[in-house]
């Protein structure tokens, strides 16, 4: 297995290198959308209303992080289940979506939108939301603010560590 170093700039260029089992250290700036915040996204799209954030080459990190303690950047912020997020996927994939982060296996549906758009899934580790924290220098809500934890969030990563849990040639983790 391989370590890479790699920036959310860059991160499109290094997929067709990756393989599952890989670990990937990652730096810059990754989207934070859970279920509710998914819909209101997808409504936005069904009325051609502008979205929070551009879809293509953007990553999206399944999470809602705790409130903030004084002097954080941001509370607890571990992976959601990714599963429940498998409705939306593809499709978002195939706008764009270069990366997506969380935790679990994912659907048929999401691994051949993966494998088709050359993208990948990132695994990061479930149940360690206090120390994957300390990986985020920058939080800011950007929308749905009325969503509390659930709201889509822009987050600067430094060095976080994740796992390629699905590759775009279609390893997967999951079938070991």
């Amino acid at each position: 297995m391989n370590t890479y170093k790699v920036t959310t700039d860059n991160l499109k260029e290094f997929c067709p290198l990756f393989k599952a089992g890989d670990t990937v250290l990652l730096s810059g700036t990754v989207y934070t959308s859970r279920d509710a915040a998914h819909k209101r996204i997808f409504e936005l799209m069904d009325y051609s209303q502008p979205l929070p954030y551009k879809i293509k080459n953007s990553i999206i990190y399944y999470a809602g992080p705790t409130p903030t303690p004084k002097g954080l950047a941001i509370g607890s912020c571990g992976p959601t289940t990714s599963s429940r997020m498998d409705p939306y996927t593809p499709k978002l994939l195939d706008m764009g979506l270069c990366a997506t982060i969380g935790k679990g296996e994912r659907s048929k549906e999401v691994t051949e939108a993966i494998i088709r758009n050359k993208s990948v899934y990132l695994c990061a580790l479930g149940g360690a939301g206090a120390l994957a924290a300390m990986c985020i220098t920058e939080c800011e809500v950007i929308a749905f603010e009325d969503l509390g934890c659930e709201s889509v969030k822009k987050l600067t990563f430094k060095d976080f560590p994740l796992i390629v849990g699905i590759d775009c040639s279609g390893g997967n983790i999951f079938e070991r």
